[in-house]
């Protein structure tokens, strides 16, 4: 068995956790409110600001034998500049106020998700930082281009209001076509078992943000 499909495997359980959370069932269908949309980009705005310099972390403190990783680092790099301004685009198309969200706290579940990359990579591995690519890659090409369309046509917001979801739905594609060749060339158990922890705990660390997304969407509800 390649690793990728070990680590497919062995990650499957929370992934499934995760894509049955309410907030993201709800999304996929199209039952999100425009509050509840602009909630979810505010959260996605707090984490997507760090891919760049997690990336930067990650490739700085990969050893010499990791060199073509580094590599393949760079080129994630290049992909990943400047997608946080989308996010802010797609919150003013919605009418919402992006300066705001910008100059905003995250919600605890995504300040402790980038916490924990940081951490992997500078005090434990930074090929777990891996994990975290798994998880965040693999749900846009299994939600991100559905919940979309379903969100556009169920507010009749514009297409300009969705430049994050729909391009990475179609873009994570071709990256997890590359995500995949990159973990079938690492031979280490103990990376491989590192990345493979790493993914675990980043789906229950990303799911979490969703369920506070959730309880938020409740709490309104109630009142």
């Amino acid at each position: 068995m390649e690793f990728y499909e070990q680590l497919q495997l062995e990650t499957q359980d929370e992934r499934e956790s995760l894509y049955s959370i309410e907030f993201i069932q709800r999304g996929v269908a199209g039952k999100l409110s425009l509050e509840d949309y602009i909630a979810f980009l505010t959260q996605a705005y707090h984490h997507v600001k760090h891919t760049v310099p997690l990336l930067m972390a990650c490739g700085s403190r990969l050893s010499e034998d990791y060199e073509w990783l580094r590599l393949a680092v760079a080129e994630y790099i290049e992909e990943e500049l400047g997608h946080q301004e989308w996010i802010l685009n797609d919150i003013r198309a919605c009418g919402g106020n992006a300066e705001a969200v910008r100059n905003s706290h995250p919600d605890p579940a995504t300040e402790l998700m980038v916490a924990y990359a940081y951490d992997m990579i500078s005090r434990v591995n930074p090929i777990g930082f891996f994990g975290m690519v798994q998880v965040l890659e693999g749900t846009s090409i299994a939600i991100a281009d559905n919940a979309a369309e379903a969100i556009k046509a169920s507010l009749k917001l514009p297409a300009r209001a969705f430049s994050y979801l729909s391009s990475h739905g179609a873009l994570d594609i071709e990256h997890v076509d590359f995500f995949k060749g990159l973990m079938n060339k690492i031979e280490s158990p103990q990376d491989k078992a590192k990345i493979i922890h790493s993914a675990n705990m980043f789906y229950g660390l990303y799911g979490n943000i969703f369920r506070g997304l959730g309880r938020r969407q409740e709490e309104r509800g109630a009142a």
